[in-house]
């Protein structure tokens, strides 16, 4: 049925999320399960643990707690760039099935004191894993220097060059630029090849620099930026363009994490992924253009089997109001000094979505 407001249901296949957090310890038993919850079936699943996941044999192991928890969900399986990845390891982790390395600038965000200053020094790597058809992930942000006028609101404008030099070193290597703020980012990506795509989270389509700035539930890196920068994601993520897809970089944390003297860097957002989604596309006059989006371009990109319906579904209804939970409690975590178990704050908690998920199949 539809309505001047366009139809009240949408059925789509279960969506691909190509950027995704899980942790360890029982702040992954808490999230893995609710990646279904938020319509999600597909998961590239960041290795920036503690310590990171460094090794094949580690990855692979990783990925068998994961599909414990959730045993629907296809998990796509990511290493961490360092020095003991050599081409041996990459010949191995292709072999094994791992899909992507993940490329950390040191010290840009969580848990990437284990990341790297030189990709140079990374070029017979890269070269192994254009040979194996493997994909290069990068956050793209430099880090923070004061002295090279590099500060987080243009640190990722700043790396665009780099993205433009591994290009042109490693052209059918296919390359991911992640959680993309910035309008450059999007003009940047849209000039290359087609080895080139791109990440858009759900809040990065969704705020600015003002939603965060005294927010710390909202604040993530690479952070949002201007009017302007927002209005050019939301711009191609809506266009069809093939090389701009879904990667939520939902990154939980315990609350007081998010709220202490320096808040962690990540939004949450993975049990309400598609509510999050369809509300915006639904705000933007373009539900028809959000199965690319979530699903078609980033599964065709990664060389996945197309998604279907016939394979599974979510059905999406208008509402009059989904309310976003103000928290999520954090199951088997220790009481803190209230005798409270930790909890994870989600993005815009409180407020209401126009779209939730009503039925599976």
């Amino acid at each position: 049925m539809a309505t001047d407001k366009g139809p009240e249901t949408i059925t789509l296949p279960w969506a691909s999320d190509f950027h995704c957090h899980l942790r360890q310890g029982t702040m992954m038993e808490t999230v893995t399960p609710m990646v279904e919850q938020g319509g999600v079936r597909t998961v590239l699943a960041m290795p920036n643990l503690t310590p990171p996941l460094t090794k094949t044999q580690m990855a692979l192991d990783y990925g068998k707690q994961l599909q414990k928890l959730a045993p629907n969900v296809h998990f796509i399986l990511t290493l961490y760039l360092n020095p003991d990845l050599t081409p041996e390891e990459i010949a191995k982790a292709a072999a094994s099935g791992i899909t992507a390395v993940k490329v950390y600038p040191s010290g840009v965000t969580t848990n990437s004191d284990w990341g790297v200053l030189d990709l140079k020094q990374y070029y017979p790597t890269f070269a192994a894993m254009q040979e194996h058809n493997m994909v290069l992930c990068l956050h793209g942000e430099c880090p923070s220097d004061s002295e090279k006028g590099i500060c987080i609101l243009n640190a990722e404008e700043r790396f665009l060059a780099t993205l433009q030099e591994l290009h042109r070193e490693f052209p059918k290597l296919r390359i991911v630029l992640e959680h993309a703020t910035t309008k450059a980012a999007v003009d940047c990506v849209k000039s290359l090849g087609d080895t080139v795509a791109c990440t858009i989270t759900a809040h990065h389509l969704h705020i600015t620099v003002d939603d965060w700035a005294g927010q710390p539930h909202h604040f993530c890196k690479p952070v949002a930026k201007y009017p302007t920068d927002r209005d050019a994601l939301r711009e191609i993520a809506v266009s069809g363009h093939p090389r701009f897809f879904l990667g939520s970089d939902s990154a939980p944390h315990p609350r007081k994490a998010k709220q202490g003297e320096k808040p962690a860097a990540g939004v949450f957002t993975t049990p309400l992924l598609m509510p999050l989604m369809a509300t915006l596309f639904d705000k933007l006059g373009c539900l028809d253009k959000l199965e690319g989006f979530v699903s078609t371009n980033g599964r065709n990109f990664y060389q996945l089997p197309p998604a279907t319906t016939s394979d599974g579904s979510i059905t999406l209804t208008r509402t009059a109001g989904l309310q976003v939970p103000d928290t999520y409690v954090v199951q088997g975590s220790a009481a803190n000094a209230d005798g409270e178990p930790d909890t994870i704050v989600p993005f815009m908690a409180g407020a209401q979505l126009a779209w939730s998920i009503t039925s599976t199949h």
